[in-house]
This record gives C-alpha cells, sequence and structure tokens, in this order.
C-alpha cells in the first residue's frame, strides 16, 4: 500500500461506516474509517489522503480541518445540516442515500482530478521550483506537460518527447531525469543527427583498442558512461537503419559489446528518446523500424509549439529577460503593446527564437525599455503611433546652423586659392557648401533670418517634388514626420 492514495471514512454510526466501507473494498480503493473524535489524529498519521467522506454530523473542529486543509478535497454523504461546510470550495460534493457505484466512482474520479491540477501542484517536492522554471507557462498544453513528466519520472518507462525544433525537447528530458530516482546518476544527451553513421556505433557502445584504424585505446560509449542515469537520445529519426537494429537489441536485452569486443555489458541505463519528425509516416516510408518505435513510444509527451500557447508568451519573456540579466548583467524591458505584438508572431523557431529575439534587443537597446517601433520588422504586428520628441527652439536653431555651416573647414586658411579649394572639393566628391551671405554691419535677427532661409528651402523642396512631402523630406535629409511639423509651425500647404 506504499505510496496508494487512501480514502478516510469519518462516521460516528458503525453500521453506516461499515457499509461504506464494503463498497469501498468492492470498487478496490485503499481505506481508513474511525469515528469523528479520532478524526484529528488519524488525518495527521496518514499519508496521501485521496479524500475524506464525512457521513452523519459535521462537527465545528470537522469543519476547522476542511479550511485548514484546502489541497485535501472532501465527500459529505448522508450529511442533514450542511450549512456549516456549504461555502468551502474543497467540498466538492455528495454520495447519494443509497451508495450508488456509478456516483461513488465519479466522485472518487473527481478527487484524483482534484489533486492533478492542483495550481500549486510540485512545489512540495524540492528543487521543483527551480526545476519546472524552464517549462514556464500558464497555457493548458504547458500544464499537460508538467503533468505527464511528473506521472512518467518515478517510472523507468521509455519515453518519446516529440515536438518542433526549439520547443524545449531536451528541456523536458532533463526534468524527467531530475525528477526521478536516477537524478544523482549522469545525464547523457546524444544529437544522432549530428554524428556520422559511422561512428555512432562507438559513440553509443564504445570500443576496445584496435578495433579500427585509430582506436590506440579502449574507449567507453555513452550507454556506459551513463550507467544508472539516463541516456537522451536527441533526433532519433536521424539515426541509420543499421544502429536502429542495434540499439534495438540493446532495449530488448539491456545488455551491448563494444566495438571490437566481445563481452556483454549490462546497459543500467533510461533511454529518452525525441525528435522532431513524424516517425508513424516514416515507419511507412521504411525510414524507421516500426519494432523501434514501440520499444521507444511507451510514453510519449508531445511539446507544444510557441504559436499554440501565446498567453505563455509574457511570462517567457519575463524569464529570459531575467536569466540575461544573471548571466549578462544586462536587461530590456518591452512595453505592453510591444508584448502584444510578440504574442502575434508565429513563431517558427519557439522559445529559442524568443530567447535570441531577446539577446538582440539586450545588445541594441540595454536597460531600456522597447516599443513595437524598435522591433524587428517581422516582429512588428500591430500599428503604433511612433513617439517623435519636440524639442525647445534653441536646440533646432542650433541645429539648424550646424546643417548650414556643415562642410566647411576653418583650418584651410593656407590655401590662398578658392579655385584649389574646389578642385578639392570635387576631387574628394563632397557637395559644394552653401553660400553664406556677408554679415550687414547693422546687424541683423539671427533667429528671423533662419526661420526665413528654412522656410525658403522648404518651399524648393516642396516645389521640386510637385508637393510630395516624403519627397521633399528625404531632399531635406529630415524625417517626414519632422518635415510635417515644421510645415505646421510656418503654416505652409502643400500645393493642391
Amino acid at each position: 500500500m506504499h505510496g496508494q492514495k487512501q480514502i478516510l471514512v469519518v462516521d460516528n454510526d458503525a453500521a453506516r461506516r461499515q457499509q461504506i466501507e464494503t463498497v469501498l473494498a468492492f470498487v478496490g480503493e485503499h481505506f481508513l474509517s474511525c469515528a469523528e473524535d479520532e478524526l484529528i489524529n488519524v488525518f495527521k498519521q496518514t499519508a496521501n489522503v485521496l479524500t475524506v467522506i464525512f457521513a452523519g454530523n459535521v462537527s465545528h473542529s470537522a469543519a476547522q480541518l476542511i479550511a485548514n486543509n484546502p489541497r485535501c478535497p472532501f465527500v459529505l454523504h448522508d450529511v442533514l445540516d450542511q450549512n456549516a461546510v456549504a461555502n468551502y470550495a474543497n467540498v466538492i460534493g455528495e454520495l447519494s442515500v443509497p451508495l450508488n457505484y456509478a456516483q461513488l466512482t465519479e466522485q472518487i474520479h473527481h478527487c484524483h482530478q482534484y489533486h492533478n491540477k492542483l495550481p500549486t501542484k510540485g512545489q512540495g517536492k524540492p528543487g521543483s521550483t527551480k526545476l519546472f522554471r524552464s517549462l514556464i507557462g500558464v497555457s493548458k498544453p504547458m500544464q499537460q506537460v508538467r503533468f505527464l513528466i511528473e506521472q512518467v519520472a518515478p517510472t523507468a518507462a521509455n519515453v518519446l518527447v516529440l515536438g518542433e525544433s526549439g520547443t524545449g525537447k531536451e528541456v523536458v528530458a532533463r526534468n524527467i531525469h531530475n525528477l526521478s530516482d536516477r537524478s544523482n546518476a549522469p545525464f547523457v544527451p546524444v544529437n544522432c543527427g549530428a554524428i556520422p553513421a559511422e561512428l555512432l556505433e562507438s559513440e553509443l557502445f564504445g570500443h576496445e583498442k584496435g578495433a579500427f584504424t585509430g582506436a590506440i585505446s579502449s574507449r567507453k560509449g555513452r550507454f556506459e558512461l551513463a550507467e544508472g542515469g539516463t541516456l537522451f537520445l536527441d533526433e532519433i529519426g536521424d539515426m541509420p537503419q543499421p544502429m536502429q537494429v542495434k540499439l534495438l537489441r540493446v532495449l530488448q536485452e539491456r545488455t551491448f559489446e563494444r566495438v571490437g569486443g566481445s563481452k556483454s555489458i549490462k546497459a543500467n541505463v533510461r533511454v529518452i528518446a525525441a525528435t522532431h519528425q513524424n516517425l508513424e509516416n516514416m515507419i511507412k516510408t521504411g525510414d524507421f523500424r516500426e519494432d523501434l518505435f514501440y520499444r521507444l513510444n511507451v510514453f510519449p509527451i508531445e511539446t507544444p509549439a510557441l504559436r499554440e500557447r501565446k498567453e505563455d508568451v509574457p511570462l517567457l519573456l519575463q524569464e529570459l529577460v531575467s536569466r540575461f540579466e544573471a548571466e549578462q548583467n544586462s536587461s530590456v524591458r518591452f512595453t505592453e503593446k510591444a508584448i502584444e505584438s510578440l504574442m502575434e508572431h508565429p513563431w517558427a523557431g519557439n522559445v529559442r527564437e524568443l530567447s535570441n529575439l531577446i539577446e538582440r534587443m539586450i545588445i541594441m537597446y540595454g536597460d531600456q525599455v522597447v516599443n513595437v517601433s524598435e522591433l524587428p520588422a517581422k516582429y512588428q504586428h500591430i500599428d503604433v503611433d511612433e513617439y517623435e520628441p519636440e524639442y525647445p527652439e534653441e536646440l533646432q536653431e542650433r541645429e539648424a546652423i550646424n546643417e548650414l555651416f556643415a562642410g566647411f573647414d576653418y583650418d584651410d586658411d593656407d590655401l590662398s586659392d578658392t579655385e584649389e579649394v574646389a578642385d578639392n572639393s570635387q576631387s574628394a566628391e563632397q557637395p559644394a557648401p552653401a553660400s553664406v551671405g556677408v554679415l550687414p554691419t547693422e546687424g541683423i535677427n539671427l533667429k528671423e533670418y533662419l526661420a526665413d532661409l528654412e522656410v525658403s528651402l522648404i518651399n524648393q523642396a516642396l516645389e521640386q517634388h510637385q508637393g510630395v512631402v516624403a519627397r521633399a523630406a528625404e531632399l531635406l535629409g529630415m524625417r517626414r514626420t519632422t518635415l510635417v511639423e515644421k510645415m505646421k509651425k510656418y503654416d505652409l500647404q502643400k500645393e493642391k
């Protein structure tokens, strides 16, 4: 009975309590029973309580037990006054009188689901918060992945992790390993698609000295290195047919030989395989062995694509940014609109693509706030008005002066011949500087002078391009929005 969840029956009526016990024994459930005055002690001493069935009267102490244990579901049977516990969400149902087999099994199922779907499930295990950090998400697909990992991890079953590239298949495998009783032994990953076919056998099983040219000493393979732990075979769909046969033999017999050796070596290894390919289609085309597929596919787990769980993007952003901040001591933040835009992206590269984007944003806008306009073009899925700052007139005038006098070099006093200056400018393919009038003796109003000059240049640019503001702005070397603001400032109208 170790590890089995037990039902606790609480009833002061011995005859009714015995009736409930008989039905529970008939359906094969593990249970304990007691009178109400023994409830507190029995509840504390009972491990893995599935549910508590209250029959008859529910006292104040029993109501306190329900209130203090929100992680445990409670069921009522033949309780006349239910007002004391009516408002508790963990009182999940009531059994009819007389007991009904179908209703009882349904309520037991609800109790199991109550435990399976607990919002804080997994936090009671050491290191589980850190463990599932890489499986961030509140979406149903991610909740299902975490649930499947917790179910299969304590067993010895082979696992096949399916999913697109970048969805975190190796992360799932590491979580299974870390939650298993093999967590203190090695986790050894092998990418079957990255190792040449002729070297894969030696890589997996090792080789003896002299087994082939270049084998100058004996060498352990990945199976031996993973002894007592977990061997993760990534991209199993790329494994060549001859190696599929040898892997199948190891999975069946749990023994193997090194290349060039004859001694059988026992393999105490759990195998987790992963692929982005459709192995069932590969079986039809003869590229993958059906018998190996069923050996590996004991417990399949499918990792969802990021586009199928868009509601997880904000949480993933927060988690990935925190990691980069810890690793690189630099961060970046995103506006709500930027996050909305990212949630609309199809994410062909999944979480890996999102991680790469964040790293790029940190490089470009470290410790700044990123809006939609700062995102690369392909990630801009919503329209947002771009902010164009308005600067004080003194700064604008200074900029105008700098633009007017740009190109002049006042260090060329030793060039007395203006033609030589012109020749040098032409040879360097530089545009001729704008002519500047001579300052009158009586002086001028520089602000008005610059404003008149700016209006004149804007009008000339508009005339040259028949009033097309975008073209005029390009000619003047400024943004379209900046030119529009200047036209408003000087009350200039486009030609119709």
